[in-house]
C-alpha cells in the first residue's frame, strides 16, 4: 500500500469514527481538518524521505562512475608499464563499477519518477485540504443557519401549543372590560356624588332643539300648519326680546327647582 493510500485509509477511519460518535458537526469538521493537516505533514515527511533516497542514488551513480574512471586510469598505467595482466584486472574492476553505476542509474531514474508522482499527489492533497477548509466554513455557516431556523420553528410551535396568542387576546379583553368598568364607575360617581346641576345641564344641551326639529317635521308632513308670515322688524325685535325674557324666566325657575331639590335632603336631616 502506498503512502497516500495509507493516508486516505487513515483519514477515512478517523472520519467514520467521528461520525459514529455523533458529535457536534462543527467540532467534527474542525477535528477532521486538524487530522487532515496532521496527515499532510506526515505525507510531506514521506515525500521528503523519498527525495532524499533519490539524492543518495544519484550520488551513488556518480561515485561508481568515478571509481570506474579511476580503474581505467590504473589500467592505462599498467599498460604503460608493460603489465597487460594487471591492466586486464584493472579493466575488470572498471567494468564492475560501470555495472553498479548502471544499476544505480536505473534505480535513480525510477526513484526520480516516483518522487515527481509523489510531489503531484502531495500538491493535490494540499489543494484538497485547502478546499476542505473552505467548505468547512461554508458547512458551519449552513449548520448555524439550520439551527437558527429550527430554533424559530420550535419557538413558533411552542407558542401555538401554549395558546400564547389566545392568552394575549384574553388579556386585551380583560383590559377593555377594566376600561369599561372604570367609565361606568365614573359615570355613577358623577350622577350620585358629583355636580348634579352640571349633569342636568349636560342632558338639557344634549336634547336641546329636538322639539323644534319635531315641529318642523310635522309641518313638512302637513300635520301642523306652517309658521305665520314674518312680522315687521320692530315686531320681530320685540318677539325676540320676549322670547329671551321667557327663556331667562324658565331658566331661573329651573335653577330654583334644582336648588330646592338639593336643599330638601339637608332640611330633612336637621
Amino acid at each position: 500500500m502506498g503512502i497516500f493510500s495509507r493516508l486516505a485509509a487513515l483519514l477515512k477511519s478517523n472520519i467514520n469514527d467521528l461520525i459514529s460518535r455523533s458529535e457536534d458537526p462543527e467540532k467534527m469538521l474542525n477535528q477532521i481538518v486538524v487530522d487532515m493537516n496532521a496527515q499532510l505533514n506526515e505525507a510531506r515527511k514521506q515525500v521528503g524521505e523519498s527525495i532524499a533516497d533519490e539524492k543518495r542514488l544519484e550520488k551513488q551513480v556518480a561515485e561508481q562512475l568515478a571509481l570506474a574512471a579511476e580503474w581505467e586510469r590504473k589500467a592505462m598505467l599498467a599498460l604503460r608499464a608493460g603489465d597487460e595482466n594487471l591492466a586486464k584486472e584493472a579493466l575488470a574492476r572498471k567494468k564492475e563499477h560501470d555495472g553498479q553505476a548502471e544499476q544505480f542509474r536505473e534505480q535513480h531514474q525510477k526513484q526520480a519518477h516516483a518522487v515527481e508522482q509523489l510531489k503531484l499527489a502531495l500538491r493535490a492533497l494540499n489543494n484538497k485540504i485547502e478546499e476542505a477548509k473552505r467548505k468547512k466554513n461554508l458547512l458551519i455557516a449552513r449548520k448555524k443557519r439550520a439551527e437558527a431556523q429550527r430554533s424559530i420553528q420550535e419557538t413558533m410551535s411552542g407558542m401555538r401549543n401554549a395558546s400564547a396568542f389566545e392568552a394575549f387576546d384574553d388579556m386585551a379583553g380583560k383590559i377593555e372590560r377594566m376600561e369599561a368598568e372604570a367609565e361606568a364607575h365614573a359615570e355613577l360617581n358623577e350622577q350620585f356624588t358629583g355636580d348634579v346641576l352640571r349633569h342636568k345641564f349636560h342632558e338639557l344641551e344634549a336634547t336641546h332643539g329636538l322639539d323644534e326639529d319635531l315641529v318642523k317635521l310635522k309641518q313638512k308632513m302637513g300635520i301642523l300648519p306652517p309658521d305665520p308670515a314674518p312680522a315687521p322688524a320692530a315686531r320681530v325685535r320685540a318677539s325676540a326680546q320676549d322670547l329671551e325674557a321667557a327663556e331667562q324666566e324658565e331658566l331661573a325657575q329651573a335653577l330654583a327647582e334644582l336648588e330646592a331639590n338639593e336643599a330638601a335632603p339637608l332640611r330633612a336631616k336637621r
